[in-house]
């Protein structure tokens, strides 16, 4: 059965993704369904919304002045949806990503309990350390740290991350424990993904540019290469506590230690959050600082 409304929603799509293909890939559907409901609203509106060739797709004029009203259209329409069910059950799909590590160690346990509750409801976790984009990619939450730009997202903090300096106590015993942030230039440092290192001096930020010959994008990899005696490391406080607690690792310029990280539930703007993704904010809100602290 046909509706009023069809058409809108993979007209939006394809503007936001750029191809059919992602638009199918966003809505759930086929692509052949996508460009079926797109002829069928271009055919009774009596205009073009795509310039369609084997590499791109554009919107024409006239789509781009009608896509805007179809977003709000939509907008509106899952609000008022929304403001119906606010006490109904979580369903359909959330698509949610997060950076790998927190998301293994973390928020998978935690969602994996919040479907677990709703069986109408599924979800697709997404764990990548690459920043999505939450709109044109289709997720409806992304957990995310430290300082957000995009200014087209509501931010809710969820919780705090710590951030430690350490080293392996023979590295320490062989170099020295360096008693201030400029004896980090005689040290072995082994780089994440940051480029610079953040301290507390004086109750005042301060930032340093280390050098070493280590690098690697996942902090387990330079976790392990700090347990082996390879250098000092700077990483959030979930990958070293235990080895802290265990002996294999020794926190160092522990006054220095820099002001906690804000963690992030982001999501697009809207005026009224629907229920799926709401109660997952509140349960990660309650469950993920516990969780963060039995480290």
């Amino acid at each position: 059965m046909s509706s009023r409304w069809d058409g809108f929603d993979e007209v939006v799509a394809v503007a936001d993704t750029g191809t059919f293909v992602g638009a199918a890939k966003r809505l759930g559907t086929s692509t052949s369904h996508v460009s079926r409901a797109v002829a069928r609203l271009e055919q009774s509106l009596g205009a073009q919304f795509f310039h369609r060739t084997t590499r791109a797709v554009s919107l024409t004029d006239t789509g781009r002045t009608l896509v805007d009203q179809f977003r709000r259209l939509i907008a509106e329409r899952d609000e008022a949806i929304a403001m119906l069910d606010l006490q109904g059950e979580p369903q359909g799909q959330l698509r949610i990503t997060c950076p790998t590590a927190l998301g293994e160690r973390f928020l998978a346990p935690i969602v994996r309990r919040y479907v677990q509750q709703y069986p109408k409801l599924s979800v697709d976790l997404d764990l990548t350390n690459r920043v999505v984009e939450l709109v044109s990619e289709g997720f409806d939450l992304a957990i995310r740290t430290g300082a957000l730009a995009d200014s087209r997202l509501i931010r809710t903090q969820v919780a705090m991350r710590g951030i430690v300096t350490c080293a392996a106590p023979d590295y320490l015993a062989q170099r020295g424990v360096p008693q201030s942030i400029d004896d980090l230039e005689q040290h072995e440092c082994l780089l994440a993904t940051s480029d610079v290192w953040r301290f507390r001096v004086d109750g005042e930020p301060r930032t340093l540019r280390p050098r070493g010959r280590w690098r690697c994008n996942n902090g387990e990899a330079v976790m392990e290469a700090t347990l082996a005696g390879m250098g000092l490391c700077q990483l959030p406080a979930f990958y070293v506590n235990r080895a802290i607690a265990g002996g294999q690792l020794s926190e160092v310029l522990q006054a220095n230690r820099p002001g906690d990280d804000p963690i992030w539930a982001v999501y697009p703007q809207r005026r009224h959050l629907l229920p799926k993704v709401q109660r997952l904010i509140d349960v990660m809100r309650r469950d993920l600082p516990t969780a963060l602290a039995q480290l």
